[in-house]
């Protein structure tokens, strides 16, 4: 699977079967080419007019599985929430 193709997958958690987003960018390891952490942009601002300013990182040991359009996880959403690097 390449990462364009991940990035077509919608995460949910399926801790309260939440839809979370799309993977928008991932982490890995240069040395191995490993995935460590998928990234998600988090909950949008005031009517989602004003943008977004936390992500969701998601460790690639909490994917549980990964469908033809969705990728399960089991996090705890407020652990998993950061603030975006401005």
């Amino acid at each position: 699977m390449r990462i364009c193709e991940l990035k077509q997958k919608e995460v949910i958690n399926i801790c309260d079967c939440k839809r979370l987003g799309f993977i928008t960018d991932v982490e890995f390891d240069c040395n191995t080419g490993c995935i460590y952490e998928l990234i998600v942009p988090g909950p949008a601002k005031i009517c989602g007019c004003l943008g977004r300013d936390t992500e969701y990182i998601i460790p690639f040991k909490r994917v549980k599985q990964i469908g033809d359009d969705i990728v399960l996880v089991d996090i705890n959403v407020e652990e998993a929430l950061r603030k975006c690097k401005l």
